[in-house]
């Protein structure tokens, strides 16, 4: 499903754990580092898709995360010209991605990277909150720029409400 402006609807992914650390995946057989994402198929909504993604990717299901936000609108990137597919029609030029993110709940052994026949990462760690804008693919720096500054308040009092009151 791409858009008239060449654009494929998307979904990214951040899930943040107790100490503000993001889940930080390898994919498969290359040296790149990113945060879930997928596509928007024609009958899910956004936050539809991100939870079948998170599955997917990560095989956490929502009973093992809380939605602490979600970008207020579409965020844009473009593809570099040797990855666009000037075959396809119609042709994709980017992508247009509304970012959720999640705090994990549940321990982090309910990660598993295997849970879809085609797995999409490899590996994780756990990641300091703005690592990821400085190693992400460059053509991807802005739109994480973005989602982690629109997604970065909503976070903190995320985990600052649900930690319990000490005494």
């Amino acid at each position: 499903m791409i858009d008239e402006q060449g654009y494929r609807p998307n979904v990214g992914i951040i899930i943040v754990n107790e100490k503000g650390q993001l889940f930080w995946g390898k994919r498969v057989h290359q040296d790149a580092w990113q945060f879930p994402q997928g596509g928007i198929r024609a009958h899910e909504t956004p936050q539809q898709a991100a939870f079948r993604e998170l599955k997917e990717e990560v095989g956490l299901s929502p009973a093992d995360v809380r939605v602490v936000g979600k970008t207020e609108d579409w965020l844009y990137y473009d593809l570099p010209a040797h990855l666009v597919r000037q075959h396809s029609h119609p042709i994709c030029i980017g992508q247009k991605q509304i970012w959720f993110m999640f705090g994990l709940v549940s321990g982090e052994d309910k990660i598993q990277l295997d849970s879809y026949e085609i797995p999409e990462f490899e590996d994780w760690k756990w990641v300091n909150y703005w690592q990821p804008v400085q190693e992400v693919v460059e053509f991807k720096r802005d739109v994480y720029q973005k989602a982690l500054s629109e997604l970065e308040a909503p976070m903190n009092k995320f985990w600052l409400h649900s930690q319990p009151d000490k005494p």
